[in-house]
């Protein structure tokens, strides 16, 4: 009897313990000194309702009139959203079934290009990268094209962009791949060619490339968040931080970069399980500081799926950059992208 009781005792610690699954977060909350922060705003819900739909955002600034700037947003039910910064949905390219998103200014034809990039989910046993112009004069997108990046379901995309102006996009496959694709736009057409590709044991899928180092970030939900050296012969990853239950909660989701000066800055990563976001500096790898979005005049977020976070003049609201982030159980049911000004978290988290 006594035996019987402990088995159920450790069951139940078991449960209560498991960490996130399939975006669903867990109930296991951190014991880490945890800050709260209110969003500043928040953008118009996605037209899938009822469902888990909006998943990662892009963020342009426009550097001429930068309160015009503007965000692209996944429904990964559905296809792509345009908003502006005061939420509003400036357009949708319906595109069916992607997930996530990132964006790079490019030259095509001799002309300064928003290039926008998606990982397409339309085929599950054939991974498809979708490549997209960004007018940001209309706010709408037309395609270019959707391009094979391997066997196995697209899930994690970001893209990365050497100093020379070559764009390479990562496709982070459900079943561990992460791979290299090298973009060509060559007489105005696009072209792409897997290049380089390494597996990791579990599922990926948050991803991120800092340009001025040449280092790709890339989240494996339930172990931790691993660095690629892109300048490296090998193609082969370093750990950068672990899954602990204190400072990272499973599932690791979305990775953004707050960059600073030629290499500095934070990693800023969702800590889905106990709904919060995680910063580590850039340089030296090291736990710095740990934030969640509250209620206040505007719902806080849960779940959160994907970031993103630009550094710059986003107008007189977020005067040194803009954060961006999923919310996975908005208020009224319909999920949408909550956004901060970098000001307030930075004031937050290293005052």
């Amino acid at each position: 009897m006594k035996n019987t009781a402990l088995l159920l005792l450790l069951s139940s610690a078991a449960l209560a313990g498991c960490t996130a699954q399939n975006g669903i977060a867990s109930s296991a909350a951190s014991p880490a000194p945890t800050l709260e922060l209110t969003a500043d705003a928040e953008t118009v819900p996605v037209g899938t309702v009822n469902r888990d739909a909006a998943d990662d955002p892009a963020i342009w600034r426009n550097a001429k009139d930068p309160a015009k700037s503007l965000i692209i947003g996944t429904d990964k039910r559905a296809g792509l959203y345009v908003y502006g910064l005061d939420g509003s949905k400036k357009s949708f390219l319906p595109e069916g079934e992607l997930n996530n998103v990132d964006l790079r200014e490019v030259m095509i034809d001799g002309k300064k290009t928003v290039l926008v990039g998606a990982s397409i989910r339309n085929d599950p046993a054939n991974a498809h990268v979708g490549l997209y112009k960004l007018d940001t004069v209309t706010a709408k997108l037309s395609l270019l094209g959707k391009y094979p990046a391997g066997a196995g379901e697209a899930y994690g995309f970001c893209f990365g962009q050497d100093h020379g102006g070559e764009i390479f996009a990562y496709m982070i496959e459900k079943s561990g791949f992460v791979r290299e694709l090298t973009l060509s736009f060559a007489d105005g057409k696009a072209t792409s060619k897997v290049t380089r590709e390494y597996k990791l044991a579990t599922q990926p899928e948050g991803c991120v490339v800092d340009d001025r180092t040449g280092r790709l970030y890339v989240g494996e939900e339930n172990t931790g968040i691993w660095l690629f050296d892109l300048n490296a012969d090998s193609f082969t990853p370093q750990r950068f931080a672990n899954i602990n239950g204190r400072e990272l909660v499973a599932d690791v989701e979305g990775l953004a970069l707050a960059a600073d000066g030629e290499n500095g800055g934070y990693l800023v990563a969702s800590s889905q399980g106990d709904n919060a976001y995680v910063l580590y500096d850039l340089v030296t790898g090291n736990y710095v500081n740990r934030f969640r979005l509250v209620d206040g005049a505007i719902d806080g977020t849960s779940e959160t799926d994907g970031i993103e976070v630009i550094m710059g003049d986003f107008g007189p609201a977020y005067p040194e950059g803009l954060m961006v982030m999923q919310d996975g159980a908005n208020e009224g049911g319909t999920q949408n992208f909550k956004l901060v000004s970098w000001s307030k978290i930075k004031a937050a988290v290293a005052p």
